[in-house]
């Protein structure tokens, strides 16, 4: 993580994590069909289970990153989103690190996620891939489409 970067659990009330929510949810509704859209809103992601994780630089949001966790030792990514001013940084890389640690001390086996499909989603993609995520079959409530895809990331001990 770069000096100065700082990771801390949501503050649902910031304006600004609700505005980079609202960013996020327009978004996933503009480059996914409607019944493709599985992001999580305010409420989802204060869901039990669920912790959202933003990242930091003085006053500045970068970015943020939930982990859901799921029964059976399998977390999921959700809401992953670099603030749009803070693109090409390392923001998302470094979240995904962090998400990737916080699943290991959750005691999870697997780390697993839903994304689209197109250009939108391309960034995101090679992100995970560089990862070691591999692409593999629905899980959890979802169910396959033309349009979603699902990556998972088998975490071995730290």
């Amino acid at each position: 993580m770069r000096p100065g970067w700082r990771i801390l659990p949501a503050d649902f009330d910031d304006p600004r994590l609700q505005a980079l929510l609202a960013l996020h949810l327009d978004g996933m509704r503009r480059y996914s069909p409607a019944c493709a859209v599985h992001a999580l809103d305010l409420s989802g992601l204060k869901a039990p289970g669920v912790t959202l994780y933003t990242l930091w630089q003085d006053d500045s949001l970068l970015g943020m990153g939930a982990l859901r966790l799921h029964d059976g030792g399998v977390a999921e990514i959700k809401s992953m989103r670099t603030h749009p001013d803070h693109l090409g940084q390392g923001v998302a890389r470094t979240l995904l690190e962090h998400l990737i640690d916080q699943a290991r001390h959750q005691g999870c086996h697997r780390l697993s996620l839903e994304t689209g499909s197109g250009p939108a989603f391309e960034a995101a993609l090679n992100l995970y891939g560089a990862r070691g995520f591999i692409r593999g079959g629905a899980f959890g409530d979802y169910t396959a489409s033309d349009f979603n895809q699902f990556y998972h990331l088998d975490l071995q001990p730290a």
